[in-house]
């Protein structure tokens, strides 16, 4: 499978958010772009530069390469209502997403480790797939056999803490499992995203 190998650090300073928890005092220390010319000054961006780089930072926020991100996009055209909350009902209902979002990892890449190494089950089946869309009354939990490694010993102690407020999951910390329990609206994103301009991006 493809990945995008870029030092996390540097995406972020890149893309200007945190896009690990790494990245955080290194952003505290460096919040400019990578490069020589990182702290120099910069003419106003065109329309088309501000898409592109919102793409990227979205992009790179869900660890999405190019062409499935492009899949999404169109998906969300082809969908009834607003496109781009469409396109970030997609993203936030991946199951890798979804890992993160309930703490049991702290950062999307994190929660993709998880999935791809099977700790994950899906209505009771292991599943390895990042992308699978869950959906409402799904259950969600870390495997049985997993929940004995040292990890997740650990987590259950402050999973809840850990745990990103989303209205549309119920989750469980003492059993480790949680519950599909609606759908993400737009007004719950705590992202700075600006998801029509992706939307202009892909329409020129």
């Amino acid at each position: 499978m493809a990945r995008n190998l870029t030092p996390i650090a540097k995406l972020s300073r890149r893309e200007g958010v945190e896009l690990h928890p790494k990245a955080v005092k290194i952003m505290a220390r460096r919040a400019y772009g990578p490069g020589q010319h990182g702290q120099g000054r910069r003419s106003k961006p065109s329309d088309y530069s501000l898409q592109l780089r919102e793409k990227q930072k979205v992009k790179r926020m869900y660890g999405i390469l190019e062409r499935q991100f492009r899949n999404y996009v169109h998906e969300a055209e082809r969908q009834a209502g607003v496109s781009g909350e469409n396109l970030l009902r997609l993203l936030e209902t991946r199951l890798d997403n979804v890992v993160y979002r309930l703490g049991f990892a702290p950062s999307r890449q994190s929660a993709r480790q998880l999935v791809t190494h099977a700790h994950i089950t899906l209505n009771g089946k292991k599943v390895d797939i990042p992308s699978i869309k869950v959906k409402p009354k799904d259950v969600i939990a870390v495997k049985a056999g997993s929940q004995k490694n040292e990890y997740f010993k650990a987590l259950t102690e402050n999973l809840e803490a850990n745990a990103i407020a989303a209205s549309w999951l119920s989750i469980d910390s003492k059993k480790m499992t949680a519950k599909v329990t609606g759908e993400p609206t737009r007004e719950e994103l705590i992202e700075p995203i600006e998801e029509q301009l992706i939307i202009e991006y892909y329409s020129r």
